[in-house]
């Protein structure tokens, strides 16, 4: 297999910038994420016809037109009393997008082999950026990878200016204009929302800052799998949960995320007294009115279950994803609220090492338009994730190629991953 090569570099300003936007201050669910690593994520196409380059280039700048945050920088002023504040500056610095070509590389050398191959962390650029580093690099990096006979559009985006709803509306819109569109079918509401009373800027005290940002955070070698799994396997796993404790309320994906965590636990060597803990991200859009579906920002809370490994072995399916279920359920706007107003009061960043101890971390959604994102030659035949803020036991839920069937990008020890591979239990429900 070929490797990736750089054919040309270069900077995508908004084509008709509006100047209505020019500061963005950032919320607690923006600010907490300073520490870790951008979004990265992208998409594997047929190779489509030429001009390709130039058309990406142009549209996306069009694009920026409507997302103004993802061609500014992150700006930062020190306090005087020994904090340090950011925000947003839509300056129209540009995005930067990379033309690359992967040599000898086919769309078949990236999707069979059972584990992802490397080949494909190199298609995303800005790997290993910080968040708050966006003061001096794009806050939106592109990078367009020629394939034999495809290509891979690959999105990094600073996680301080979007979640995972945000970054593939940022993706949808762009697709839309690819394709011609001149109006956008969501249009973005860029301003961002603060509790009642909240200054602004949040000020965040210099010395917590430097004490996380000393906190580094070494992953072991890890391998990715995606495990697919069919709507008619989710509905059985389903069924299978609700029946054991006799309810109706666990959803397929909760079930589906029990019946993951059970088999990484089982084929790990754990004491069974030990903790683990499950982390999944609940969204705020619909638990807030005051939240717009097309809300561009951050607007997530972490959910954590922790049980200890033998409890989560020796209980069934239904009962693992009912404590899962309930555990969301706590996650009312009271709650929500809460942990914004507390945040503001006390500040606290996350770090790599402050989520991943026995941890499985789940991040995006099946509920997220993937295969919609018609560029002007067809859908996507795949998405992939790139190595930002990837750790052992980071799971990445993407809506599957197939309608109602939903793929999981798991990122563990090989060791893991091979002993999952022999776990009849769990790959009954598995599709090869």
């Amino acid at each position: 297999m070929g490797g990736n090569r750089c054919v040309s570099s270069s900077r995508v300003q908004a084509a008709n910038p509006n100047g209505k936007t020019q500061r963005i201050e950032l919320t607690p669910w923006d600010l907490q994420l300073l520490l870790v690593g951008s979004i990265q994520k992208g998409l594997l196409f047929p190779k489509p016809k030429a001009g390709l380059i130039h058309h990406l280039e142009t549209s996306l700048s069009h694009t920026l037109d409507h997302f103004p945050p993802l061609a500014g920088r992150l700006a930062s002023t020190d306090e005087h009393d020994d904090t340090i504040s950011f925000f947003i500056d839509c300056n129209n610095a540009g995005a930067l997008f990379v033309h690359a070509a992967a040599d000898g590389v086919t769309i078949s050398d990236v999707l069979k082999p059972v584990y992802v191959p490397s080949v494909v962390k190199s298609f995303f650029p800005l790997s290993g950026v910080k968040n708050y580093e966006g003061t001096s690099k794009p806050l939106l990096a592109v990078q367009v990878t020629e394939l034999v006979d495809g290509i891979f559009i690959g999105c990094t985006i600073n996680h301080l200016v979007v979640d995972g709803t945000s970054f593939w509306h940022f993706f949808n819109s762009w697709a839309e204009i690819s394709r011609g569109l001149v109006h956008l079918s969501k249009p973005p509401v860029l301003q961002r929302w603060f509790l009642g009373g909240t200054d602004h800027p949040i000020r965040i005290p210099q010395s917590h800052f430097k004490r996380s940002h000393e906190d580094q955070f070494v992953s072991p070698p890890l391998q990715e799998r995606v495990f697919h799994f069919t709507k008619e396997n989710i509905v059985k796993l389903k069924a299978k949960a609700n029946a054991e404790v006799g309810t109706n309320k666990i959803s397929s994906l909760q079930a589906l995320l029990s019946h993951l965590w059970q088999s990484v636990i089982r084929n790990k060597t754990l004491d069974p007294e030990e903790e683990v803990h499950y982390r999944v991200l609940v969204g705020a859009r619909p638990r807030l009115n005051e939240l717009a579906e097309q809300y561009f920002g951050n607007a997530v809370q972490t959910a954590s279950l922790t049980m200890k490994v033998k409890e989560l072995l020796e209980q069934g399916l239904g009962n693992v994803a009912w404590q899962m279920n309930r555990v969301v359920a706590t996650h009312s706007e009271e709650k929500l609220k809460k942990f914004l107003e507390a945040w503001t009061a006390s500040p606290s960043l996350i770090t790599m090492r402050s989520v991943t101890s026995n941890a499985l971390v789940t991040s995006s959604s099946p509920w997220f338009n993937i295969y919609g994102n018609d560029f002007g030659w067809g859908r996507p035949v795949a998405v992939r994730s790139g190595p930002g803020n990837k750790h052992d036991g980071k799971i990445t839920v993407f809506r599957g190629v197939d309608e109602g069937s939903i793929d999981i990008e798991a990122c563990l020890s090989r060791e893991t991953l091979e002993a999952m591979a022999n776990d009849e239990e769990f790959m009954a429900a598995v599709t090869i």
